[in-house]
């Protein structure tokens, strides 16, 4: 009996050890569920195994879920570009279709509409127009300057009328004397004043022609000009319309086709009103020197008809 009183509380403390030496159990393991990496691969679940506490507890073991990845997996499709423009993209075709490659003069006037060339082609020949008279008027101009000075100065050493050069205004003064030759002297004086005046006034005209032409270039060019640009801004702005896009690279071809009208009637208009303000001056000094001959032939008549 005092054994049993002795070994009864070393078996309880023994079993208090026991207890304690299970709620201290080894780690539990759970092996790594191995990644699969895929386009469509499904994430792995684990479910951990409930632990039991006891004087015999078995390490507790978490068994993965396999990852199962489907065999009809559809691979990414990467994303598209913003930047450019797939083929289906109607306002990608439009802009392809509608810009031209060749942007110099040239290829401008042959993209433009057919109204909008006519203008062009009506504007580049006033400008080839208006250089022409520029060169034949200008030669003209200084030969009838250079005899004219001469016939003055010649008039000018001539004692009589009789032995001046001949000039059509010395012809027109001895023909009315001819005519005259028994009239009064004041009478005749205002015969020869009047015919000298009318071959003034004749030797003007003569001089200006072809100017008129560059007056009228200079004030139409312009105007016509801006009204190709009118019309070729018009059919950019239908074109807009149809191809439902106001893309620069759409609407900046055409503008500039319609400008290049504008550019031809300022390039046309502009020499045309500088030449025709020079030639205006260069003819006033012709019909001043004319009219200086005009004068020194009425001083001959007077001293021919002094010496009667």
């Amino acid at each position: 009996m005092s054994i049993l009183f002795v070994l009864l509380p070393t078996l309880a403390w023994a079993q208090s050890v026991g207890t304690a030496a299970g709620q201290a159990a080894a780690p539990t393991t759970s092996a790594p569920a191995p990644s699969v990496t895929g386009p469509a691969a499904a994430p792995t679940t684990s479910a951990p195994a409930p632990s039991v506490t006891g004087p015999a507890a078995a390490p507790t073991t978490s068994a993965p879920a396999p990852s199962v990845t489907g065999p009809a997996a559809a691979p990414a499709v990467p994303a598209a570009d913003p930047g450019t423009a797939s083929p289906a993209d109607p306002a990608g075709a439009v802009a392809n279709s509608v810009l031209p490659r060749d942007l110099s003069v040239w290829g401008m006037f042959m993209q433009a509409d057919w109204l909008v060339q006519g203008v062009m082609v009506g504007l580049a020949f006033a400008s080839v127009l208006t250089w022409t008279v520029f060169l034949a008027k200008t030669v003209e101009i200084a030969a009838v300057a250079r005899r004219q000075r001469a016939s003055l100065a010649a008039i000018d050493r001539a004692p009589s009328l009789a032995e001046a050069p001949a000039d059509n205004l010395v012809k027109a003064a001895q023909v009315e004397l001819a005519m005259s030759a028994e009239g009064d002297r004041d009478g005749v004086k205002e015969r020869v004043a009047s015919r000298l005046e009318r071959l003034e006034a004749a030797a003007g005209r003569r001089m200006l022609k072809g100017t008129g032409v560059l007056a009228t270039i200079g004030a139409t060019a312009p105007f016509v000009g801006l009204f190709g640009t009118v019309w070729g801004i018009m059919n950019s702005f239908i074109g807009i319309s149809r191809a439902q896009t106001t893309n620069l690279a759409v609407v900046a071809p055409g503008i500039a086709e319609a400008l290049l009208a504008t550019a031809l009637g300022l390039a046309a208009a502009i020499p045309a009103v500088v030449i025709y303000n020079h030639f205006s001056r260069r003819i006033a000094a012709h019909r001043a020197l004319v009219a200086d001959t005009s004068a020194a032939v009425l001083r001959l008549v007077s001293r021919d008809l002094g010496r009667r």
